[in-house]
């Protein structure tokens, strides 16, 4: 999969213990190559990942794994860990401010 690789999200399937993410990456090199990515179910239970960030949760992961193996990763299935759902929420969790109904400040243009 040299130069850039495109990545498509095909759907994802429940299964008992985790949901399980499938995408697929072409290249014009090596045709097309399909990845599945795992979440564990306790992790959306537990409120550690939501529903509608999985995917993109998995392209991250998927997209890290291509560029630490020049596209050409030696697994096509990867399982997401605590640590990884853990660093995604942390850098996608809005911090609300303090007071929210605080007065704006002024905006002087």
């Amino acid at each position: 999969m040299s130069g850039n690789p495109i990545v498509q999200y095909v759907g994802f399937e429940s299964k008992p213990f985790f949901r399980e993410y499938t995408f697929q990456v072409r290249s014009t090199a090596d045709g097309v190559r399909e990845f599945t990515l795992t979440i564990p179910n306790a992790a959306f239970d537990s409120h550690r990942a939501r529903f509608q960030d999985a995917p993109d949760i998995c392209s991250l992961k998927l997209a890290s794994e291509l560029e630490a193996s020049a596209n050409h990763p030696l697994n096509d299935h990867f399982a997401l860990t605590e640590s990884e759902l853990e660093t995604y929420r942390s850098a996608h969790t809005h911090k609300s401010s303090k007071y929210p109904y605080a007065p704006k400040p002024d905006k002087t243009f």
